[in-house]
């Protein structure tokens, strides 16, 4: 089935990307709250992200199928809906241990996000302009974090907790997707679901080469998201001020996002040489924040939180407009997946390690290996560029 190209098709799949990102990112909103209602360490909530991290990454593969046979509007309705049930099981949590189980629900229901709004737009995209659609499109990531971060750390001011915000947004969801189911027009697929197959991205070195990259980038986005507030309250600022920075670096990741789309569009040469030149200078941009946040002082480091935001929050609509572009129409779904994967397997291994470390030797040590990351991610988007060169 086909839709027309437009940007309204664009918003429409931008604000189903809203709703399903504030509902997922609203845990690491909550993280210092769920650290004190629990009583759970530094490396206790770095655990909580992992699980959910786990659950988002093993649901990739069977929503990409889902997608690449029977199409985007299926996708985002069922995930949207799984995503509301999720937020009301957290919201409902008594323990520690019932929270974990909530929270990898919640992950593997945000599965269907990437591989459906990444087919959506490609059919929408105006003709010339795809790395903008998709800034457009990833936009709702960092807009819908945006409002977790504002919502869930103050909700005291209204009378209510972290899980008045959980319940909230459950409710929201769930409206929103029966919303889409009566009201969008979707993509059919083949008519099977299939498992994807990866060898055919495995030869594509280029490929290869911007998924490595990818696992330091997920490093860097779910550490970041999931210990600013935690690190700002520890530096000096009230849990308010921290959820207002928080939500300030997810807003400026929205301008990057537009930003470096426009400009990889504009940039001489192919589409993917533009994208691939602008990540790389976003990630080393973030390498060399990540090293100055913890000298800086307290006023001083939420203006580099919100270049944070540009930089490292900034950089996945372009990952994930350039691993569509890499591939033929009929394996989107499945380099999606892959890509998100790498992404999640950085979002798996780093917040853990990151809060170990604070654990036991501070926040700056922890930010200066979050600075190595970004550049090793640099070495393999350069790597990319040079491999794609040769092709």
């Amino acid at each position: 089935m086909s839709v027309e190209r437009s940007w309204m098709g664009v918003g429409a799949v931008g604000g189903w990307q809203v709703v399903a990102s504030a509902t997922y990112y609203s845990v690491f909103a909550a993280t210092a709250a769920v650290s004190a209602e629990f009583q759970a360490s530094q490396y206790q909530i770095g655990i909580l992200l992992a699980v959910m991290t786990l659950g988002y990454t093993l649901m990739l593969f069977p929503a990409g199928a889902i997608v690449d046979g029977y199409g985007d509007r299926i996708t985002m309705v069922l995930g949207l809906g799984l995503l509301s049930l999720g937020a009301l099981t957290i919201a409902l949590a008594p323990s520690y241990e019932i929270l974990l189980v909530a929270v990898f629900v919640l992950g593997a229901s945000y599965a269907s996000a990437m591989p459906a709004t990444n087919q959506a737009i490609a059919a929408r995209a105006p003709k010339g302009r795809y790395n903008l659609a998709i800034g457009v499109k990833q936009v709702g990531v960092t807009g819908g974090s945006a409002i977790a971060s504002i919502s869930v750390t103050n909700a005291t001011r209204v009378g209510g907790t972290w899980r008045t915000a959980f319940f909230t947004v459950s409710l929201v969801a769930g409206i929103v997707a029966v919303g889409y189911l009566f009201r969008y027009r979707g993509i059919g697929g083949t008519g099977s679901m299939d498992f994807p197959d990866i060898r055919g991205l495995r030869a594509n070195r280029t490929f290869v080469l911007l998924t490595a990259a990818g696992f330091f980038v997920g490093a860097g986005v779910f550490t970041t998201t999931g210990y600013m507030v935690p690190y700002l309250e520890d530096a000096g600022s009230s849990v308010e001020l921290a959820g207002l920075a928080l939500a300030t670096m997810q807003i400026s990741g929205s301008a990057g996002r537009i930003g470096v789309g426009e400009l990889a569009d504009r940039l001489p040469g192919s589409p993917e040489k533009g994208a691939f030149r602008m990540m790389l200078a976003q990630m080393g941009t973030a390498g060399a924040l990540f090293i100055a946040l913890p000298m800086a002082g307290v006023s001083t480091q939420f203006l580099l939180v919100a270049i944070l935001g540009v930089s490292m929050l900034g950089v996945t609509g372009l990952y994930h407009g350039t691993l569509v572009r890499l591939v033929p129409d009929d394996e989107t779904g499945a380099a999606t997946a892959g890509g998100q994967t790498m992404i999640n397997l950085g979002g798996l291994v780093a917040p853990p390690a990151f809060g170990l470390v604070v654990d036991s030797t501070g926040f700056q040590i922890g930010w200066r290996v979050l600075a190595a990351g970004s550049f090793l991610a640099v070495l393999f988007l350069a790597l990319a560029i040079r491999s794609a060169d040769d092709v």
